[in-house]
């Protein structure tokens, strides 16, 4: 088979770290092997094909209704870790299907709005033990695709999308290689879009960011993974050095404090609360409204475990028009 053949040629070729699609852990319902493709290929595949996948085109990153049309969205972001995830683990020597496969699936389960959403959902979910992205997006691979039945992914492939952020490593090191390839991915591409809505300028970057990573969103980025490719592989895990390390984490921190917090990329987020918190109180006290497929999670979890489903899995544009629909009068609403 050529699956067969593709899994001897990673017995051969990759490191002896790297994670072996022959030796994965497996599905929560096993079933059979595709004769083509690897489980991790077929993970792949899975997610791409998704409902979630394809709503990430419409979710902001950072920026809430940008003017212009090259801001990165959830979807760009996503590919972008994907790429830096796929360009470390290659020269590693790792097993680049499992970290795509992580990359694509880390973010489905992200709110409309980007942040902001999620610290919407965050709040109104806190007697119920709060909403993370990452958890969501674990929710999403394995009950909320397909009509509940979930995508049925691999294990590992599952592990790196519940741990991409926060808590305990990832136990592969393609998956440990995504949570680095997204702190990179979004740090550098939330800096040009900031520069590009006048944020910030080029010049702002501190000096001895620009000195030690680059003056330039390519160069800081080429610095980043060659430094992380070198130590990693004098040290036998997915690590930077102490030194880019250090300036990487006051890059991340300068961003948070010039960017995340500026009132031109937050200035909307009271409203953000007010439109979700809206949409979700209203699904949480009318069940009988969702859609069938999240009718079963009100029933057998609970109505606002369902309406937290429903909600964080729309897109920015249809929870505008949904929140319309449901609370404006048809004679104010713009057409």
């Amino acid at each position: 088979m050529i699956r067969e053949l593709r899994e001897d040629v990673e017995r051969s070729v990759l490191s002896p770290s790297a994670t072996l699609a022959a030796r994965s852990r497996g599905r929560v319902r096993p079933e059979a092997e595709c004769e083509v493709r690897t489980c991790f290929q077929r993970d792949i595949d899975r997610i791409i094909h998704s409902k979630a996948f394809r709503r990430l085109m419409h979710k902001t990153q950072v920026f809430l209704q940008p003017e212009g049309d090259h801001y990165r969205t959830r979807l760009t972001h996503t590919l972008e870790v994907a790429r830096v995830a796929r360009a470390i683990t290659r020269a590693l020597g790792l097993n680049e299907d499992l970290a795509e496969a992580i990359a694509l699936g880390h973010d489905l389960g992200h709110t409309p709005f980007g942040h902001a959403g999620e610290r919407a959902l965050n709040t109104l979910m806190a007697s119920d033990g709060g909403f993370r992205h990452n958890e969501q997006s674990l929710r999403v691979v394995d009950i909320i695709e397909k009509d509940g039945r979930g995508l049925n992914l691999t294990a590992e492939t599952r592990d790196g999308i519940e741990r991409h952020t926060g808590g305990a490593p990832a136990s592969t090191p393609e998956g440990r290689a995504v949570h680095l390839a997204d702190r990179i991915a979004y740090v550098n591409h939330d800096t040009d879009d900031a520069i590009r809505a006048g944020i910030l300028s080029e010049t702002d970057i501190p000096g001895e960011i620009r000195c030690a990573l680059g003056d330039n969103y390519s160069k800081r980025i080429d610095t980043v993974i060659k430094d992380i490719i070198e130590e990693s592989a004098e040290r036998g895990d997915i690590v930077m050095s102490p030194r880019i390390s250090f300036v990487f984490d006051s890059f991340r921190s300068f961003m948070f404090s010039r960017v995340y917090s500026d009132p031109r990329a937050k200035g909307e987020e009271r409203k953000v609360f007010g439109l979700l918190e809206g949409l979700f109180r209203h699904f949480a006290s009318r069940p009988d409204e969702l859609p069938d497929e999240y009718c079963e999670t009100a029933r057998a979890d609970s109505p606002r475990r369902a309406a937290c489903d429903y909600v964080s899995g729309m897109t920015d544009k249809y929870a505008i028009y949904l929140y319309g629909e449901l609370f404006i009068p048809e004679a104010w609403q713009m057409r």
